[in-house]
């Protein structure tokens, strides 16, 4: 998911706490094994309950999804992806990572333009 947040903000995520988030463009990659269009049309949704750290970023006025990237694959794969982003961008520590040992699932970057090629390389 490509998340623009269009100014400086500071947002408080849950047992986060309050994360300052730079303004600039965000990458985040999260899972939803049963239903990958039910979770993406409720992340999209400005007003809902907050269950995950993605949930408090997107609920702020400033934060808009500009693109979400979509791709079958095994659990184990949202942590290979991960990995692979933090390479390419600001890891934001331990946002959406409470589950696996990744250091984060948020990561700002510079550009996005290298998404659109590398999820087509990412194995299915």
């Amino acid at each position: 998911m490509v998340i623009s947040v269009n100014r400086d903000i500071a947002v408080n995520v849950g047992a986060l706490h309050e994360v300052p988030f730079g303004k600039g463009l965000y990458v985040y990659v999260g899972s939803a094994q049963n239903s990958i269009e039910k979770r993406t049309a409720r992340h999209l949704k400005k007003i809902k309950p907050k269950f995950w750290h993605i949930d408090y970023l997107l609920a702020a006025d400033e934060v808009n999804v500009l693109k979400v990237f979509r791709k079958k694959a095994a659990r184990p794969d949202e942590c290979k992806v991960a990995g692979k982003l933090s390479r390419m961008g600001m890891v934001m520590e331990g946002f959406g990572s409470s589950d696996c040992a990744c250091r984060g699932h948020l990561f700002k970057v510079g550009s996005c333009e290298f998404l659109s090629q590398w999820m087509e390389e990412l194995p299915s």
